[in-house]
């Protein structure tokens, strides 16, 4: 079979499909479009590389979108003896402070403390053996002495503050809703990513705007291998083709090694665990925060955490053995578990299953453990290097086992420097303090943001509608500014932080393939619950003319969307007037 020829075609093929099959060959192919094959694909296409991504599903709706939504060291990676991550992981932390900050802030972060001296002699046992053994709650001592090396790991490129230390009296006055039996309260920072998803959007456009010969497509799965290369096949049509490449990334995270399989070389490198997490409307558990991630160690020796974002409070997260061919899910048992280790911090707040707006699940990309548990497999990443034969010749395979979304920029990097060793070529620039996207000229405070959003209020945009449009594109929401006014906009009648242009400039940029994607990973509207009949109704509406879908495709999508919300994410979708 000659080289972009295509069969199973039903319906009309977008322009960024077209493009592949009409030239299917690049230097570099990278299978995946999670942080970290996005990533990779950005530096590479700074350096020039003729590169092509694919994705099976939408850019980010992997692990890289079921995160914790933190960016941190991993101080509990100390236990482990994983100082090279830790070191690597508060660098890049501080880094992204900087060069994202439109997405990443800095996360005060407390620990409640129930002991003094509980786990100095198990500590030792779980960092030589890395097993759990009898389970005996961390006290004060162990904990003071891993945030102190903890601050020690941060002071390279460091931009947070130091961590502190305080009695029960105190961390009552600060955190009245915390158990009377609490003895101290140890206080650092780390930081949060709200949006995940928009921070991997923004990556991406970063490689097309820096390299217009990068070509990034979603819902584009690796199928196989021929003779004319790999086999792709556009999950939107159903048509096939084969793509040519010198070296093939395989970033697919969890699902490696049925990557690997595909291409007719089979692997045996990954081991995920599962992480589910509940986002709950409870304004009386809000207040209890009091704007601190609360990160501690519940009773079964799982590190977990509760903290606030926005009106909405995140409660995660569990790490269980999973079969990565199933769909990942948050069980019942699961949030019983969340609803337990509430009750465990805030003994007085009562949280029920009506409080749960949305839910989400992912498999972690974790390296094959086989006895080790979950809690102590590394989260560090490998490359592993093969030569393949795809397409009758010689291919060199790099897959990606690990990695975090803490270490993406450093973890692409590496993964960018060996596919250039592999042809032959050297890095021209490096990513080390490059503003990400958005983050460009970002206000660095409260004042600078104001000044921002009052200079860019143009007739039919008060500041409210522009600091939507900060929060969701950064700086770049000018640009976006610019394209709403360039033309005819309906702000929705269901939300208004949409507008039918807007929807215009994210198929545009952005490449929705379905009614879904604007919901969960263009906006955070079905993470805060704010998912309802009306909306899917206007969503569906607006995006058929742009989309080229008929009134069946238009109502096809309204029902995938209901069904992935109710599946997924446990959501119910409801009307305005019920």
């Amino acid at each position: 079979m000659a080289a972009g020829r295509t069969e199973g075609t039903a319906g009309s093929t977008r322009a960024e499909v077209r493009e592949l099959r009409d030239n299917p060959r690049a230097s570099v192919l990278i299978i995946g479009g999670g942080i970290n094959g996005v990533g990779t694909f950005r530096d590479l296409a700074l350096q020039g590389v003729d590169v092509a991504l694919v994705e099976r599903g939408d850019y980010c709706q992997g692990a890289s979108g079921a995160s914790s939504h933190m960016i941190h060291g991993g101080i509990r990676y100390l236990e482990n003896g994983e100082f090279r991550l830790v070191h690597e992981s508060v660098v890049e932390r501080n880094a992204l402070m900087k060069i994202a900050p439109h997405y990443v802030k800095p996360l005060k972060t407390t620990i409640p403390i129930f002991t003094t001296f509980s786990g100095i002699l198990s500590a030792p046992l779980r960092f030589l053996t890395h097993k759990q053994g009898k389970q005996v709650e961390r006290g004060a001592v162990l904990i003071k002495a891993g945030l102190t090396m903890y601050d020690f790991f941060s002071r390279d490129g460091g931009n947070v503050p130091r961590h502190s230390f305080v009695g029960r009296r105190k961390a009552l006055e600060t955190m009245p809703d915390l158990p009377k039996n609490v003895r101290y309260a140890a206080t650092y920072f780390d930081a949060s990513v709200h949006n995940p998803e928009r921070l991997t959007l923004d990556v991406l456009r970063d490689g097309q705007i820096a390299n217009p010969s990068a070509r990034a497509v979603n819902y584009v799965s690796a199928i196989g291998n021929d003779d004319d290369g790999v086999r792709l096949r556009d999950e939107l049509t159903g048509e096939t083709f084969s793509f040519q490449a010198d070296v093939v990334v395989n970033a697919s995270g969890a699902w490696t090694d049925i990557t690997n399989t595909a291409l007719g070389s089979e692997s045996r490198f990954m081991g995920g665990t599962k992480g589910s997490h509940i986002v709950l409307d409870h304004p009386e558990l809000l207040q209890a925060c009091n704007g601190t991630e609360i990160f501690f160690e519940h009773t079964d020796g799982r590190i977990v955490l509760i903290y606030p974002m926005g009106d909405r409070v995140l409660v995660g997260t569990t790490d269980i053995d999973v079969d990565v061919t199933e769909q990942a899910v948050c069980t019942d048992e699961e949030i019983e578990y969340f609803f337990e280790l509430i009750g465990h911090v805030f003994p007085d707040i009562e949280v029920t299953t009506k409080d749960i707006v949305y839910s989400f699940s992912g498999v972690r990309p974790l390296p094959r453990h086989d006895e080790t548990q979950p809690g102590f497999v590394s989260r560090d990443y490998r490359i592993e290097k093969r030569e393949e034969k795809l397409g009758g010749r010689d291919v060199t395979t790099l897959s990606l086992v690990g990695g975090k979304w803490t270490t993406f920029r450093a973890l692409s990097e590496h993964l960018a420097d060996d596919t250039l060793a592999a042809l032959g070529s050297s890095r021209k620039t490096s990513t080390a303090g490059l503003a990400i996207g958005g983050g460009q000229g970002f206000p660095t405070d409260e004042a600078a943001e104001r000044a921002w959003i009052r200079a860019a209020v143009r007739p039919g945009f008060d500041e409210d509608r522009v600091r939507v449009l900060l929060t969701r594109y950064g700086t770049r929401a000018s640009d976006v500014i610019e394209y709403l006014t360039d033309g005819p906009d309906t702000v929705f009648n269901t939300t208004r932080e949409l507008s039918t242009r807007e929807l215009a400039y994210m198929v545009e940029h952005e490449q929705i393939g379905h009614l879904i994607d604007v919901l969960i990973r263009r906006t955070s509207l079905a993470f805060r619950g704010l998912v309802t009949e009306e909306l899917l109704a206007e969503l569906s509406e607006t995006l058929a003319p742009l989309l080229g879908w008929d009134a069946e495709q238009a109502a096809a999508e309204i029902e995938l969307a209901e069904k992935v919300l109710a599946e997924a994410h446990r959501v119910q979708v409801k009307s305005l007037t019920a």
